[in-house]
């Protein structure tokens, strides 16, 4: 049994999480190769039809997903559900089947199954899904816009959202505050600081409990 398995490792957070996981041993879940892994991780490598049966064999004690993607990379609505909500879930059944205790994974803030925006009602409906499959602990992250270096093709929007983010956060006080942006570093050092937590139940971070679990 690994320390924890992740998938979404080719994104920013995911990338940040294997920098940061010095004590962690990582299997590492992708569609692609990774280079400069450290020597105590393991990386496989396979199409997500595959995933179930490689993580149920795993047999992973944590499982951390950092997937996630856009409507417009993915293409059309249809092809980010398959993703964000499909994937998601059928990883981290696998990982619960396999023995898994706690669950790590990246959502969005704002995420509700009774959104009227589709990519939060989506990110809630697998946050739903997620609480259904009885982890011993389950940690949601619901960071903001997330800042720094992406792999990958730019995204234009989100750039010029970055560039405008110190002014934007500026704005955003007391409750709004969870909607602050949040460098893609922090997130990934919370979800290190959260591996193996005790404490059982579902833990839902935002972005001022998400810095204090950075640092």
């Amino acid at each position: 049994m690994s320390d924890a398995l992740l998938v979404g490792a080719t994104g920013m957070v995911g990338g940040a999480v294997i920098a940061n996981a010095d004590a962690l041993r990582l299997t590492i879940l992708a569609r692609r190769e990774t280079a400069g892994l450290p020597p105590q991780h393991k990386l496989l490598v396979a199409p997500p039809e595959q995933w179930g049966e490689i993580i149920a064999a795993e047999r992973p004690a944590i499982f951390i997903s950092c997937l996630g993607t856009t409507i417009r990379q993915a293409g059309s609505q249809a092809a980010f559900r398959a993703v964000d909500h499909d994937l998601v879930l059928a990883a981290a059944r696998a990982a619960k089947e396999g023995g898994a205790r706690q669950a790590i994974v990246v959502s969005s803030v704002g995420a509700s199954a009774k959104a009227g925006n589709f990519y939060l009602r989506t990110k809630g409906e697998t946050e739903d899904g997620l609480r259904a499959l009885g982890f011993e602990r389950l940690d949601i992250l619901r960071p903001g816009l997330l800042t720094g270096e992406r792999q990958g093709p730019a995204r234009v929007g989100e750039g010029i959202a970055m560039l405008a983010a110190p002014l934007t956060n500026a704005l955003l006080h007391g409750s709004l505050r969870r909607y602050r942006s949040i460098p893609g570093e922090t997130v990934a050092r919370a979800i290190v600081a959260l591996a193996r937590r005790s404490v059982s139940g579902v833990h839902i971070h935002e972005n001022d409990a998400i810095r204090v679990l950075a640092d």
